[in-house]
């Protein structure tokens, strides 16, 4: 298959990248600076997002699409600019696969844009599967349901599409899990608010796993949760990265240090909420680390 990944030089695009060439697939990916990069017979690089790019020109025969672009949602507060950003950037670059896709003379059969959890809002009690319709109204839940609006046009154009709602995605080099991680490295790790809100978590491997799922698999269409079938309550988490450090878990931070911290941006560690995975699992999806202790082993055990 040809597929185009685009944001596909990120955290999860190049996990994604190495899974799709290993099953043989022929990739484009899109990128704002092509020359960072060597294309190859397998993989190649095509600029877009900049004044006049045209894609679209260099695309043959598109079978796939994958849209992981957007602004990062870490960092250390959500100020009013960061906020802005984050919702345009995942609007301006859906709206730019859409434009490429209605000039493609044949279409991919399937769309596979990036969302999150976040759709559902937050929930101590509640548990989301894909069935769950959203009466949130929080800042996350307001961008993720735009996101996916603007990405369900591509259904016009009879093209499979599937939003792929990413929990909190476990990797050694991006995501928001290294600065999780941080303040056990440093021997001062401990439960953060409550300890009782849930963290809806998966491996970076099995993320881009789902995402070669809902490509392949013609029958997933719509909401796709992309977690680990067994999410933990924040305490026994934070416990779990103690243990595989061997550090320990002692250090309370209070809710309302957070929140100073952190500002509006705090309620996803300090809320969260309990995605199952439904349609992965009625899949017969194979994980990769379907439990948290061979997840955090993986990425945390130094390995010579």
């Amino acid at each position: 298959m040809h597929i185009v990944i685009a944001g596909g030089s990120g955290f999860i695009g190049q996990v994604l990248q190495k899974q799709l060439l290993d099953k043989g697939h022929r990739l484009t990916i899109l990128t704002r600076d092509p020359s960072k990069f060597q294309s190859t017979k397998q993989i190649q690089y095509v600029e877009w997002l900049i004044s006049n790019s045209q894609p679209e020109t260099q695309l043959e025969k598109v079978d796939a699409f994958v849209n992981l672009a957007g602004e990062s949602i870490n960092g250390i507060r959500w100020t009013k600019a960061k906020k802005q950003r984050i919702l345009q950037s995942r609007i301006t670059a859906t709206k730019e696969v859409l434009r490429i896709i209605e000039n493609l003379e044949l279409k991919p059969s399937v769309l596979v844009n990036a969302s999150a959890i976040g759709y559902y809002g937050m929930s101590e009690t509640a548990t989301f599967t894909e069935e769950v319709n959203s009466k949130a109204s929080d800042f996350l839940a307001t961008v993720v349901q735009t996101w996916e609006e603007f990405a369900s046009t591509a259904e016009k154009w009879d093209v499979r599409t599937v939003y792929t709602r990413f929990g909190i995605v476990l990797g050694k080099t991006g995501g928001a899990f290294p600065l999780m991680a941080l303040p056990y490295k440093l021997g001062v790790g401990g439960r953060i608010g409550s300890g009782t809100q849930w963290v809806s978590w998966i491996h970076v491997a099995d993320v881009a796993g789902m995402i070669v799922l809902a490509i392949e698999q013609s029958h997933i269409h719509g909401p796709l949760n992309v977690t680990a079938p067994e999410p933990k309550r924040m305490d026994d988490f934070g416990k779990m990265i103690a243990h595989v450090l061997h550090r320990p878990h002692w250090f309370p931070i209070p809710s309302v240090a957070m929140k100073a911290i952190l500002g509006e941006m705090s309620e996803m560690l300090l809320s969260g909420q309990r995605a199952i995975p439904e349609k992965a699992l009625n899949a017969s999806y194979n994980f990769q680390y379907p439990e948290l202790e061979a997840a955090l082993n993986e990425i945390l055990t130094f390995k010579k």
